[in-house]
């Protein structure tokens, strides 16, 4: 009999064993039904690993915001510099009518006469030549004045000098087409020659 009764015993406790983990089991999926366990969680801290925790502040206190930048005074931009003119045959003057460029001269007819071509002051304000090549008398006596190149390099006033000098420079240096200021006499002759400096 007292066999019996422990065998009933035994299974007894092991009835209530089972009850009582079924019931562990059933709390635990109630309190968190849907929570699957992660390998972070269920995994053991390594044995002399550190766990960095932030230091908090001395005062405890939330950092101050960094004080609002003022902007710095700003000066009104320069104006831009006028666009430089654009050199070009639109920017040219109209032809001159007292300017030439002296190319060479001829002494057909038994009096000198210059082989010459007007133009026009062009950007930025030297004498172009342009048109025809035309022919203009000057007169033996003429009032004629030279700077460089015909009187040297470093001659920049205007020198008297006779018309032969010029004819004289033009049979050496033909086709130059310098610059020169005239004007004609009554009879259609230049008795008035200026040349015009250019560097």
């Amino acid at each position: 009999m007292r066999a019996v009764r422990r065998q009933v015993a035994v299974a007894a406790l092991a009835v209530c064993g089972v009850l009582a983990l079924t019931a562990c089991q059933n709390g635990d999926d109630l309190a968190a039904p849907d929570a699957k366990p992660t390998a972070a969680a269920s995994a053991p801290p390594t044995a002399g690993a550190t766990v960095a925790v932030p230091a908090p502040s001395k005062t405890g206190a939330a950092p101050k915001p960094s004080a609002t930048a003022t902007p710095a005074a700003k000066n009104p931009p320069a104006p831009a510099p006028p666009p430089a003119p654009t050199c070009g045959a639109d920017h040219r003057m109209p032809i001159s009518p007292d300017t030439i460029a002296v190319h060479r001269y001829t002494p057909e007819g038994g009096m000198t006469t210059l082989i010459v071509q007007h133009g026009t002051y062009g950007c930025p304000g030297r004498f172009e030549p342009s048109g025809a090549w035309t022919y203009i008398p000057i007169a033996e006596t003429a009032k004629i004045t030279a700077t460089a190149p015909i009187l040297g390099p470093s001659t920049v006033t205007g020198k008297p000098i006779s018309t032969s000098e010029l004819t004289g420079w033009l049979d050496t240096h033909p086709d130059k087409g310098l610059p020169f200021r005239y004007h004609l006499n009554a009879a259609g002759v230049i008795d008035t020659l200026d040349e015009i400096y250019v560097k």
